[in-house]
């Protein structure tokens, strides 16, 4: 079914036309204007609703011609008809003109509306509109329970919320011990995921503001009160990422690891996973499960590995540990208890001039482009024998 949008400042035509479009059942109507956008509103209109196709009445020739030209720059691609309670030959002549190859005027007989939408479906399927998103998810995964994902997801996104030119959106989809909220003292949030998803049909630059809190420069969507029979879809979960796709330049879910569908089609749509596990053994042994998974999933490629509360003299070396995995370590984290109970109790990322905060920030960079320090590794017995260098000392 195709989404569509009515652009008509004439309600009584606008009326007809609805009637005549959801008796096709054809197409869904998302959103219905009753006056010419502005150059600013049509950008914001279009983020919003995404449109597959706009009806678009032509009463004031030069205020629709001129929304038809924003609507092309801002979405390539999105397919306009037009719509005018006559036909006149002059009219259709200045429609063309304007790149607009489909018309309809009342009174919106069955047939003619059915060949228009066909029309409109396969040039929908063969060039779908543009719309300027992001590819830039990341999904924080933890290996096992209280290996400390959420408090990397919470640090990284605030500390990515910090740099220029940056917006990001954090959610949390813990649906059973989300922790976001806890950690960021949101409090009793009014609106939380569960929101988003009931309503992810509707998500407009109205609603959207009301069901997010905010951090600081970060949007949050938190888990809100427990909902033990709620069930989140995936194509709930596909229609709040595609809202937030075309919204922030970054969005970071941490999940439970639980592996739940929702959890599973996220997992498919983030340009990295973060796999976060500590030294303990439990711990690595989940990490290395849950791997083989993602690699049966090709997510393989994706996935980054970070090691929470890592310790200088660990009973596991950096080394066997990656021999485990069969792949690199993304990056550590020390552990600092006193430094992450002090975030936790002020309701505030970790202190960035910190190790800690420092990792975070440089995690944060990298989601960038830009490349986190090389891990200095110690020499051992066989680099000294063969003389082979450090990538420190190299």
């Amino acid at each position: 079914m195709l989404r569509g949008a009515i652009i008509c400042p004439d309600r009584e035509l606008g009326d007809r036309l609805v009637g005549a479009l959801l008796e096709s059942h054809r197409i869904g109507i998302v959103r219905r204007l009753d006056a010419y956008p502005s150059a600013v509103d049509v950008a914001r209109f279009l983020r919003a609703a995404a449109p597959e196709v706009i009806f678009l009445s032509i009463e004031t020739r030069q205020q629709a011609l001129e929304t038809a030209k924003r609507i092309g720059e801002s979405a390539p691609g999105l397919q306009v008809v037009a719509i005018n309670r006559t036909c006149d030959p002059q009219i259709l002549l200045e429609t063309m003109r304007a790149g607009i190859r489909e018309f309809l005027a009342p009174p919106f007989e069955p047939q003619p509306v059915l060949e228009a939408l066909a029309r409109i479906a396969s040039l929908v399927s063969q060039t779908p509109a543009l719309f300027e998103t992001t590819d830039s998810v990341f999904a924080f995964l933890p290996a096992k329970a209280g290996s400390g994902a959420s408090t990397i997801a919470v640090n990284t996104s605030l500390a990515l919320s910090k740099m220029p030119d940056t917006h990001v959106l954090l959610c949390d989809l813990d649906l059973n011990s989300g922790m976001v909220g806890f950690m960021l003292v949101l409090g009793q949030s009014t609106y939380s995921i569960v929101d988003a998803a009931e309503n992810a049909l509707e998500l407009d630059e109205n609603l959207w503001p009301k069901i997010v809190s905010s951090k600081d420069a970060l949007d949050v969507l938190p888990v809100g009160k427990m909902s033990p029979g709620f069930r989140i879809e995936t194509a709930q979960i596909r229609h709040i990422l595609n809202y937030a796709r075309r919204h922030y330049s970054s969005i970071f879910v941490d999940l439970s690891g639980m592996m739940e569908k929702y959890s599973i089609e996220i997992l498919q749509e983030a340009k990295l996973v973060y796999l976060v596990c500590t030294t303990e053994l439990p711990s690595l042994h989940l990490c290395r499960e849950k791997l083989a998974f993602l690699r049966s999933q090709d997510l393989g490629e994706r996935v980054r590995i970070l090691l929470n509360r890592s310790q200088k003299r660990g009973q596991i070396s950096l080394e066997e540990m990656e021999k485990l995995f069969g792949m690199p370590v993304h990056m550590t984290f020390p552990n600092d208890y006193v430094g992450v109970h002090a975030a936790l109790t002020a309701g505030k990322h970790v202190d960035l001039s910190s190790p800690l905060g420092s990792r975070y920030r440089e995690l944060a960079q990298s989601m960038l482009g830009k490349k986190p320090p090389v891990t200095d590794r110690k020499r051992g017995f066989m680099d000294l024998l063969t003389g082979k260098k450090t990538q420190a000392e190299a």
